[in-house]
């Protein structure tokens, strides 16, 4: 994908030339669809989980998913929708609401001034099994041209920046259920760079029988068949974790640039962000998650006792769990940081599950509450960690720190802080 020349700006006098803050959101998930719908979602503990009615799954193990009801048709133009796979869609009707959202109007901004970076897990799977069929049944000449691209991992970014004309940097992340932090963390890199503004996140959508097939081989599905039951993260009774659709795109923005332009109403800051790997089975290093944590700590220049919430992947696999757990104790202590983990709320889309964290977090600072963990049950006692359930709790301090992990040993940690100049 081109990369730009990225326009530098110039820095308003008391701003931060690295500050990078979130000045557009929206969310897009199965217990609701925009962002105000899905908080409040959460806060009253309305969940989205429920019977796949996209195709029938009754053949499969797996019949739960979380699906968003909406068709993104809706809100665009019937020429895009021949193109374009359902997770791309959702992205660009997403994308049009986070534009909104910062009140950056890209025919106002410098020509190179607003980049793409999005991440994307599983690429346009129903688009490609529709293609698929029309080979096998008709052959090759009933084989729609736009799937040379609609299947992309990177067709989001390419069709939002088409759609918006965004002309600064782009790229995609690929790193599993990390890739939404990870867009963001590449999307600050390019801050740093000189670029004013990025549109990122990520956002998934592999609800067909082939993606559904593909899920199933990794063998991390539950195969309960009541929603209460289906994703039961850190849960003595956790048995795997639901397949989702949805995400979240947000604008980050550089904090004199912002400030510059004048009217911004920031969700909060991203302060900190690290990546790295799992080490080599049995090799005694430090676990990923846990150095990805202190990273993000550390380039966020807080303590852990800054931090009023840890969003958690919440991978709902007893041998995940117990690692996420035991990393959280590490950094934190015993009991020592409340911790939530919404995956029990709006299933697992991939990539699109961590951007969902992160949004949740930046909802979390900005209000000062956490959102419950769907009932779980009890907790194995090995794991130590202060779950919150049952109703939102009030958060301390003005930071939280997201983990997540992606299949293959990709581990991600991102601190978001209140941002106190213009609160929200």
């Amino acid at each position: 994908m081109t990369v730009h020349a990225p326009m530098s700006v110039s820095t308003a006098p008391g701003t931060r030339r690295d500050t990078a803050l979130v000045t557009g959101l929206d969310v897009r998930a199965a217990n609701g669809n925009g962002t105000e719908e899905f908080w409040q979602g959460l806060l009253e503990g309305r969940g989205g989980i429920g019977p796949i009615t996209r195709f029938d799954a009754s053949g499969y193990p797996s019949t739960l998913a979380g699906e968003i009801a909406h068709d993104p048709g809706e809100d665009l133009p019937g020429r895009l929708l021949p193109q374009t796979d359902r997770v791309t869609q959702l992205a660009l009707v997403s994308a049009a609401e986070v534009l909104r959202d910062s009140g950056l109007d890209p025919a106002e901004a410098p020509e190179y001034g607003i980049g793409v970076v999005t991440a994307n897990a599983a690429g346009g799977f129903e688009f490609g099994q529709r293609e698929l069929e029309n080979l096998w049944a008709k052959g090759p000449l009933y084989v729609s041209a736009y799937q040379s691209f609609a299947w992309f991992y990177a067709v989001n970014t390419g069709q939002i920046s088409i759609r918006h004309g965004l002309r600064g940097p782009s790229g995609v992340l690929v790193t599993g259920q990390s890739g939404g932090l990870d867009a963001v963390g590449h999307a600050r890199r390019m801050l740093r760079k000189g670029t004013p503004a990025v549109l990122t996140g990520a956002m998934e959508s592999a609800l067909c029988p082939w993606g559904h097939v593909a899920e199933l081989t990794g063998g991390r599905l539950s195969t309960a068949d009541s929603a209460e039951d289906a994703c039961l993260p850190f849960g003595e009774r956790a048995a795997g974790h639901v397949v989702a659709e949805g995400g979240a795109l947000l604008m980050l923005e550089d904090g004199a640039a912002a400030h510059a332009r004048g009217g911004v109403r920031p969700y909060g800051e991203v302060a900190g962000y690290a990546a790295c790997f799992d080490p080599p089975p049995g090799s005694g290093r430090t676990a990923g998650p846990a150095r990805a944590a202190r990273a993000a700590l550390a380039d966020a220049g807080i303590e852990p006792a800054d931090i009023g919430a840890v969003f958690a992947e919440g991978a709902a696999v007893p041998e995940l769990d117990a690692q996420e757990a035991a990393a959280i104790t590490e950094v934190f202590g015993p009991d020592a940081v409340p911790v939530t983990a919404i995956t029990s709320r709006t299933g697992r889309p991939g990539a699109g599950a961590s951007a969902l964290d992160l949004a949740a977090a930046l909802l979390a600072v900005r209000d000062g509450l956490i959102p419950p963990t769907a009932d779980v049950g009890r907790l194995p006692a090995a794991y130590r960690i202060d779950l919150v359930t049952g109703r939102p709790r009030p958060m301390a301090g003005g930071a939280a720190l997201v983990l997540a992990r992606g299949h293959g040993g990709f581990n991600s940690a991102v601190v978001v802080r209140r941002c106190e100049r213009t609160p929200r």
